[in-house]
């Protein structure tokens, strides 16, 4: 699996990761990157008290995913 991980934290300063998986099959990770932006854009928008510090696209180890 691939995985969009997006760090953000609230105001009071407790930060948090929130991971969107998609399928390697359908989402190449340069897709990932490349429309990363976007999706924390779409993310952020849905999300208004909440602060995005990073994100980064990466593939899950062997077993980690959940279905």
């Amino acid at each position: 699996m691939l995985e969009l991980v997006i760090v953000a934290c609230l105001s009071a300063g407790a930060c948090r990761d929130f991971s969107q998986l998609y399928d390697p099959r359908d989402v190449s990770l340069m897709m990932c990157v490349a429309g990363g932006q976007v999706e924390v854009a779409r993310w952020a928008g849905e999300h208004p008290g909440w602060e995005v510090r990073r994100w980064r696209c990466g593939y899950l180890p062997a077993g980690r995913a959940e279905i």
